[in-house]
């Protein structure tokens, strides 16, 4: 049996645009020793369509990552499946907080040599000695300490359009520049609070850890992440300390948390906080775009873009050939060129 898929992405799209069904989208994740990655995929594969999953998860010895949707008529049968898994059984599913536009097409289950691109190469690391969890209550509390640490591991172009209030955001492309990036810049916090938080809870988990393992004396860490928090503060009518958007790897780019606009398009200079990816397929660029720029530039990074996104596609598709794909999340500062 094929245990992937091999439908085209474009046909992929056209059945999801044309499904009215609501979808649920979730993340989970759990740091466990699987023995066999590679069965446990194939087994999750075929348990998974059961339920019309699509997503992306990784799976590795150290555990698994999974960021899903799915019709939400399955959820229950789903959550009931997957909690069968004894290692499974009752974890958190993270609930995302923005459903209007959907998040995947397709399932794309992936075996990798870690669920998080860490970098870390030290045999005597525990990833299971982490921080300690705080809840949205008492996150709240403890970020009014002003002897508390904050700092936000995500990567910065996540930080640029949505943070918590007097967050450190440590300037890093990636969780495996920013792991290094921390231990070097907090050296004189050691004996401090240190607060620490991400989207879903998964890096921030293996960073506590790895912060104790590098003698930091009291770490905490939010549980679920940003996610878990926002939907703590609505269902127990908590202050909102998150200001802006949240970020998220699929489809969506970003679910909205507050009304604050904190970033700048990177174009025009204008509040925006909306990222998007080039339209020219030959770019990709990931960048934070206004209205007034997507109108102008059609939904290019620049003139020269533009440009090609007008020229007939066999020709596009020429310009493209023998170059590099374009990352679907492109890291580092962007400065538009429009010339």
């Amino acid at each position: 049996m094929l245990l992937r898929n091999i439908v085209s992405r474009e046909e992929l799209k056209r059945r999801m645009d044309a499904d009215e069904r609501p979808y649920t989208t979730i993340s989970f994740y759990r740091y466990y020793r699987i023995e066999n990655p590679s069965d446990f995929r194939d087994q999750l594969f075929l348990d998974f369509q059961k339920f019309e999953v699509v997503g992306r998860i990784y799976i590795a010895n150290e555990g698994i990552n999974a960021q899903i949707a799915l019709p939400s008529i399955h959820f229950e049968g789903f959550k009931e499946a997957l909690y069968s898994i004894d290692f499974l059984n009752n974890i958190r599913l993270n609930v995302a907080i923005d459903e209007r536009q959907k998040s995947f097409i397709k399932l794309d289950l992936k075996v990798r040599s870690k669920i998080v691109a860490d970098g870390i190469d030290d045999p005597t690391f525990d990833p299971s000695n982490t921080g300690n969890y705080l809840e949205a209550d008492g996150w709240n509390e403890m970020m009014n300490d002003p002897k508390t640490v904050l700092i936000d591991m995500r990567n910065h172009y996540e930080s640029e359009v949505g943070k918590f209030e007097n967050a450190s955001c440590p300037d890093a492309d990636t969780f495996r520049e920013e792991l290094k990036l921390v231990i070097d810049e907090y050296q004189d916090t050691k004996d401090k609070r240190i607060l620490m938080y991400c989207t879903g809870g998964i890096r921030c988990e293996k960073a506590s850890a790895w912060m104790k393992h590098n003698g930091f004396n009291e770490v905490y860490h939010l549980k679920g992440g940003i996610i878990n928090y926002v939907n703590q503060v609505k269902a127990n009518s908590l202050e909102n300390k998150f200001k802006g958007v949240n970020f998220v790897f699929d489809q969506r780019l970003h679910e909205r948390v507050s009304d604050d606009v904190i970033a700048s398009c990177h174009q025009c200079g204008k509040p925006a906080d909306i990222h998007i990816n080039c339209a020219n397929q030959g770019c990709h660029l990931l960048f934070i775009q206004c209205d007034e720029c997507a109108q102008k530039y059609n939904h290019c990074c620049s003139d020269k873009c533009k440009e090609i996104i007008a020229m007939p596609e066999e020709v596009q598709k020429e310009m493209r050939k023998g170059k590099p794909a374009g990352r679907i999340f492109s890291k580092g500062r962007f400065n538009a060129p429009t010339e």
